[in-house]
């Protein structure tokens, strides 16, 4: 594990959704439990708000919201000693851009670690590529890091910074069927898969229809978000919203919080390609992929063939219980002994080098002109990644703004204090 001959590891996440802020931080425990921890919060569209930083309950020794000027100008060795970016695959490439050309001149700099929050199935390439001149790109599992070697081996780009890990919330109690509380279905949604309201009404109406067919049973609806609020994507069509026109059941709730409580009471997950069923799958649940709407990339869930997850609302009406494949789950970082052995050590010989070499992004103003510049100035620099001066980031409507403001004045402070009472939990979650 890494160590700093005075004081404590300082590890700084920079997050510009609520999900992306679980995967960072959560990453930065498994990197050194005991480190100190800053959150910057991108500010954007999707900055998360105070319930959802509550609702995820991590704790952090200080919390921000910054633009992207700000995050480049504040971060440095000075502030941190390893920076997990923890963002879309654009403000990756736009923050290595920058970071690049704001430490030059500087002897030493924090290690940059990035990666995604889930399931890695689109744009693989584009993603890959943007996120290219990290220090680490953690893959979170051996298909993963296989898929991902082949991308850069494919366009000459260095594959030693790619680290097979796992997705680093996984874990909690194995699952024990309880037969003193009512048989559990949580339907775990999704805020853009699928994202007609013809698809979301089909499986509203099969999850009520679950819950009216087998009245002894509680079926639980997981939300993402509320209404107005948004997450790593945008959701047009509230489930919350649908669901009022059908009539439910008593039997039938929506439910928000942490997905890790609501699992603590599942005995059957349903979802159309959640990363809750990587979750769900690691603690031994029974766990069904819906192929109501086809088995398609555009949904994600092609990333379960040989699962054993798959099964239809109707197959679930008749009783079955999918279980899953283990050799898959070996193969997908749901199962597996010391998964982030490896990053510590990548990390750990990082520090201790005399001096790191410049970031050096795949792509460039020579590699890619007419595509790099684009991804810069979305997100306020120029193409040679220096801020633009006045830039405004882009934010949502009068309600998001007052929330935005509210945030920076004072939600962060509250938010640390009252979340201090996980700290030992999720401090034990990054010694597993």
């Amino acid at each position: 594990m890494p160590e700093r001959k005075s004081g404590p590891l300082r590890v700084t996440v920079i997050a510009d959704s609520d999900t992306r802020w679980k995967w960072g931080a959560l990453t930065a425990r498994r990197i050194d439990p005991d480190a100190r921890l800053d959150a910057r919060l991108l500010r954007g569209r999707a900055t998360p708000t105070p319930r959802q930083l509550a609702e995820l309950g991590i704790p952090a020794d200080s919390m921000a919201e910054s633009t992207m000027a700000e995050l480049l100008a504040e971060t440095h060795d000075g502030s941190c000693d390893v920076l997990v970016v923890s963002c879309v695959g654009g403000t990756v490439q736009a923050l290595l851009h920058g970071l690049s050309r704001a430490w030059q001149g500087r002897e030493r700099r924090p290690v940059v670690v990035t990666g995604y929050v889930g399931v890695v199935y689109e744009k693989l390439a584009d993603g890959l590529l943007l996120r290219a001149g990290a220090d680490v790109v953690l893959a979170n599992s051996a298909d993963d890091a296989r898929r991902f070697r082949d991308v850069y081996d494919g366009v000459g780009h260095r594959t030693g910074s790619i680290v097979e890990t796992a997705l680093p919330f996984l874990g909690g109690e194995p699952y024990r069927a309880d037969d003193s509380r009512p048989f559990t279905v949580t339907f775990a949604v999704q805020p853009s898969v699928p994202d007609s309201r013809t698809d979301r009404l089909h499986l509203l109406r099969r999850a009520v229809g679950h819950a009216r067919l087998h009245p002894s049973r509680e079926v639980l609806v997981k939300l993402r978000s509320k209404p107005g609020e948004h997450t790593t994507h945008i959701e047009e069509q509230p489930y919350q919203k649908l669901v009022a026109a059908l009539d439910p059941p008593a039997n039938l709730r929506l439910v928000y919080g942490n997905m890790a409580e609501v699992l603590d009471r599942t005995d059957l997950l349903v979802t159309v390609s959640s990363t809750a069923a990587l979750e769900s799958l690691h603690r031994g649940i029974p766990t069904a992929v819906l192929t109501d709407l086809g088995i398609r990339e555009t949904l994600g869930n092609h990333h379960f063939l040989g699962s054993g997850c798959y099964a239809s609302w109707d197959e679930l009406d008749d009783g079955r219980l999918p279980q899953a494949s283990q050799e898959w789950t070996a193969a997908h970082g749901v199962a597996g002994s010391s998964p982030y052995a490896a990053l510590r050590g990548r990390v750990s010989a990082l520090l201790d080098m005399p001096e790191l070499p410049a970031l050096s992004p795949y792509y460039t103003l020579r590699t890619a002109p007419g595509y790099l510049p684009g991804i810069l100035a979305r997100h306020g620099l120029t193409p040679k990644g220096e801020p633009v001066a006045g830039f405004a980031p882009r934010e949502a409507g009068p309600v998001r703004q007052a929330v935005r403001d509210f945030v920076r004045n004072s939600a962060r402070t509250a938010y640390r204090q009252g979340v201090q009472r996980v700290a030992p939990t999720i401090r034990r979650w990054g010694q597993l």
